[in-house]
């Protein structure tokens, strides 16, 4: 038998290829504060318990299926290597068939910053290029704000986004984001967002 993949490798965060198109810069940012607030010690602790989970894919290149604005934060402060842990082994396929498993196993989202399925072709290559879409750093602070619970469907944050792309203007994020996320907290609550992973606005009846 081949030996197996180690669970965990130290990959540089530079080799790490996305598995989506974009980012909330402004999740990105919070993410930097965090890690900067850490001290030494407890910044090596964070790395060792904060894996991020990889496909091995085409050329046994590492693609990310979670935890890109970790990533994005950490090479911007920085910081060189990750470890990750290898989620499924897909480096014999080829190029198409791999990311058609990946679509099926809801491990990339190809949507690009104005909601929109693209090809495969327009994921980027590096993390350093991913895209900003304001509406996923106010998803983010909406799921902090409580306005949604964690869940665990694949991109929720992302579905998210996407509401709230529908109900909002992105213009209003720009200028006013406290203001974004006060109009983005009553559309959580309301019916129509009912749908949605995590949701928990009120019952009716």
């Amino acid at each position: 038998m081949a030996p197996r993949e180690p669970l965990l490798i130290s990959v540089p965060i530079a080799e790490l290829r996305p598995t989506q198109i974009t980012v909330g810069y402004r999740e990105v940012e919070e993410k930097r504060r965090r890690w900067r607030a850490h001290d030494p010690e407890k910044k090596a602790e964070f790395l060792g318990s904060h894996m991020i989970p990889v496909l091995l894919g085409p050329k046994k290149k590492h693609y990310v299926i979670d935890h890109h604005h970790l990533a994005r934060a950490l090479q911007e402060e920085g910081e060189e290597n990750v470890l990750v842990t290898v989620v499924a082994d897909l480096h014999k396929l080829d190029k198409d068939a791999f990311w058609t498993v990946a679509d099926h196993k809801a491990w990339v989202h190809p949507y690009d910053a104005a909601g929109l399925r693209v090809g495969f072709d327009d994921i980027p290559k590096v993390i350093a290029d991913l895209a900003d879409d304001p509406f996923r750093s106010l998803a983010g602070e909406l799921r902090r704000a409580g306005g949604f619970a964690k869940d665990t469907t694949p991109f929720s944050e992302f579905l998210w986004a996407d509401y709230l792309r529908r109900n909002l203007k992105r213009k209003l994020i720009e200028k006013d984001f406290t203001q974004a996320l006060e109009q983005a907290l009553r559309l959580a609550k309301g019916p129509d967002a009912g749908y949605l992973p995590g949701w928990c606005g009120p019952l009716d009846g």
